[in-house]
């Protein structure tokens, strides 16, 4: 039998010379005491005498099993020191027990039928001055958005009403700046907004540009929930796709809102052009943050004419749901959310994501200037899937309870956290 290193072992009987006994048989050779001392003094005596080893033995189905469970269960607590090696270990698992394992981490953190509905309203919609390759808000490129001051109080207020009417528990305000900074009677009346929207009980997002540490401040004291900045793509991609920001900056202000006790919203873009490499190393980031967003948006690129990706193929499905559960085995307390591009899966593949660890959608028929799943489509959905609109959370900010200190006790034995 072959054994470790490829050398084939015999039996003496086996390998021993045969001679004629001279009555017409051949008998075998016995080997020379001689070569047998001299094999014992070297240590290989055993070689002459030994038994083929046996095969390893194969795992079997249940033990397989076992194996994948135990490690989903060890998945519970919460870490911000993984390795880009992991990541990538994780990342590269079969997607069967890669869906089974981010499920298995999604229910004990978080109730399974629970998914947020955010709705998401462009205040200032074009003409902003960056670079962002996949974005139709743009200046620098020609595509059907025009540039549109920014929104009345009152008619933001008046789609926030229609959001929470519809479900949504969360509204989200984004607009086409570079920065606020020097924006000081634009920044007053975003102000106003999010004072307004949070005295109707929903969760606040805004999603700005670059912020000051004061201004972050400011929109805490306004009654901001959370702050979205994507960090888009993995450091090495990222400058193939924006110019006019760097990544550094957009981490100096994610550390500016979570200093401000404000929560983070911060995730990335698959579509791009970038490779797996990249998706890994935005996980990494994300996951090595000091504290873990509060929301992770992955977002499927939704290809506009007239910006530079225009022409990119459309993200299957199978690169969202690895991305997905991929993100919520590494950052187990935080929210996935099933972002941009949703509108172009089916609900079975939408289900998909949600057995993956996805729980939290945008609602409403658009997502600031591309389209979204409709309203109605949206309920069907649920009620197929047995799903159920998750409350709001005004409890939080970049201290959690889902913080690793909670969790520290033997993962067979701790308490489910639920976000």
């Amino acid at each position: 039998m072959t054994m470790s290193g490829g050398v084939r072992h015999q039996s003496a009987s086996a390998s021993a010379k045969t001679e004629c006994c001279g009555g017409g048989c051949h008998a075998p050779k016995q080997p020379n005491a001689d070569i047998a001392a001299a094999a014992a003094a070297s240590g290989h005596a055993s070689s002459i005498n030994a038994q083929p080893p046996t095969a390893p033995k194969k795992k079997t189905t249940n033990e397989a099993f076992n194996e994948l469970t135990e490690t989903a269960r060890r998945d519970i607590r919460i870490r911000h020191d993984w390795t880009r090696a992991e990541i990538q270990e994780i990342f590269d698992t079969p997607l069967l027990d890669l869906m089974y394992r981010a499920a298995t981490v999604h229910r004990t953190h978080h109730d399974p039928r629970q998914v947020q509905q955010c709705t998401l309203l462009s205040i200032k919609t074009g003409g902003c001055s960056e670079d962002c390759a996949y974005c139709p808000q743009s200046s620098k490129y020609t595509t059907n958005v025009k540039a549109e001051r920014l929104m009345q109080l009152q008619s933001v207020v008046d789609a926030a009403r229609k959001a929470k009417e519809a479900g949504s528990t969360r509204f989200c305000m984004g607009a086409a700046w570079r920065d606020v900074i020097h924006r000081k009677s634009n920044f007053a009346h975003v102000l106003e907004m999010v004072s307004e929207v949070r005295s109707m009980g929903l969760e606040v997002c805004a999603t700005l540009g670059m912020l000051s540490p004061e201004q972050a401040v400011q929109l805490k004291n306004a009654g901001l929930t959370a702050y979205n900045h994507n960090l888009d793509t993995s450091r090495e991609f990222y400058p193939k796709i924006i110019t006019t920001r760097t990544y550094d900056e957009r981490l100096n202000t994610i550390a500016n809102a979570r200093d401000a006790g404000l929560s983070v919203c911060s995730g990335g873009i698959i579509g791009l052009g970038e490779d797996l490499n990249d998706r890994v190393g935005l996980l990494h980031t994300l996951s090595t943050l000091p504290t873990h967003p509060e929301s992770v948006p992955v977002n499927a690129l939704v290809p506009v004419p007239g910006t530079p990706l225009g022409d990119r193929e459309k993200v299957k499905i199978w690169e969202m749901v690895r991305m997905i559960a991929t993100a919520r085995i590494l950052m187990p307390g935080s929210m996935v959310r099933l972002s941009a591009g949703r509108v172009n899966f089916t609900p079975i593949e939408q289900a998909l994501c949600f057995f993956a660890g996805a729980n939290s959608i945008f609602t409403g028929d658009k997502l600031l200037t591309t389209a979204n799943n409709a309203f109605n489509d949206d309920q069907t959905l649920f009620n197929l899937l047995g799903l159920v609109g998750k409350e709001p959370n005004f409890d939080q900010g970049p201290v959690r309870a889902t913080e690793s200190a909670e969790v520290e006790s033997d993962a067979s034995s701790a308490e489910p956290v639920r976000a």
